[in-house]
């Protein structure tokens, strides 16, 4: 049966949509609250970083946090600008292999019929389970094995494998129509053409989420320089911002704590930003037409 009700015009602000706002306003300035926060932490001066009670916004803004940061920064044996670069060198590959290896996994595990299928798709699911914490010990050994201590891999292939992301990406792949790989196929397209011209430009939306769950998972992550580089001038940017704020836990550098927070904190906003319309669809999606 029909659905004969008035629909509400999403390009016009009407009265049924009042009650809608009344609901999801207050759930999105609760979730806001946290972002928010962080931002007026990091310009707060010393004496309203420890007012008490406790401020949330800034009064009297002020951008000595970040200068101290700088200035703090310069006293170090390695330049600020090389944590930059390893940071941006290994998100950058680590994203490229981890996106790519997905994207192929997920079409394997989701359109290609072949022995052991089930049980990888099974030990994938198994996977997501662990947190990085279970498997350190067996990745140590394996990059050690491997002699990749102290390289750029070493921070690269234990990030590689994202379980969370090729689930999603094979959702997403699975509600592609049969008929038009069948097509393509019958055509004379080999798999990997498939896979570059049909497959990918229609889950172009799940790609992007996965590209947010990636980047996530690699620009805050400190445990491969903790655990497989000892040379300083190959960590990261995250693990220096943190090891600045442990050695700087003190009143004085409470504030240049704060800074280095929204300094990790902006590249993934930026990043949500700049993709939340595919993250949008990929959420809502059922379908693809």
């Amino acid at each position: 049966m029909a659905y004969k009700g008035k629909r509400i015009n999403p390009r016009k602000f009407e009265r049924g949509q009042i009650k809608i706002l009344l609901i999801i306003l207050p759930l999105v300035i609760f979730m806001a609250m946290p972002i928010i926060f962080i931002i007026n932490h990091a310009f707060k001066p010393m004496e309203e970083l420890f007012a008490f009670p406790p401020t949330f916004f800034v009064r009297n803004a002020t951008m000595e946090n970040f200068t101290k940061l700088m200035k703090f920064s310069r006293t170090s044996s390695i330049p600020l600008s090389r944590y930059v670069f390893n940071s941006v060198a290994v998100t950058a590959l680590t994203m490229g292999l981890a996106l790519l290896l997905t994207t192929m996994a997920a079409f394997a595990l989701a359109k290609i019929k072949f022995k052991g299928r089930n049980m990888l798709v099974n030990i994938n699911q198994v996977a997501i389970m662990f947190v990085g914490t279970a498997v350190l010990i067996p990745r140590y050994l394996v990059i050690c094995e491997l002699g990749l201590i102290d390289s750029i891999l070493a921070h690269v292939l234990p990030l590689v494998a994202v379980p969370v992301a090729l689930f999603l990406v094979k959702q997403f792949v699975e509600q592609v129509p049969d008929s038009l790989l069948e097509a393509a196929y019958m055509d004379g397209a080999t798999d990997f053409q498939v896979y570059r011209k049909v497959i990918l430009p229609m889950i172009k939306p799940a790609v992007a989420t996965a590209s947010i769950l990636v980047f996530q998972q690699v620009w805050t992550n400190t445990e491969t320089s903790n655990y497989f580089i000892n040379e300083d001038g190959m960590k990261t940017l995250t693990f220096y911002m943190n090891s600045l704020a442990n050695a700087n836990n003190t009143v004085a550098g409470q504030g240049m704590a704060a800074a280095a927070s929204l300094i990790m904190f902006l590249p993934n906003l930026i990043l949500f930003i700049i993709l939340q319309r595919s993250v949008m669809n990929t959420m809502a999606s059922s379908g693809i037409k």
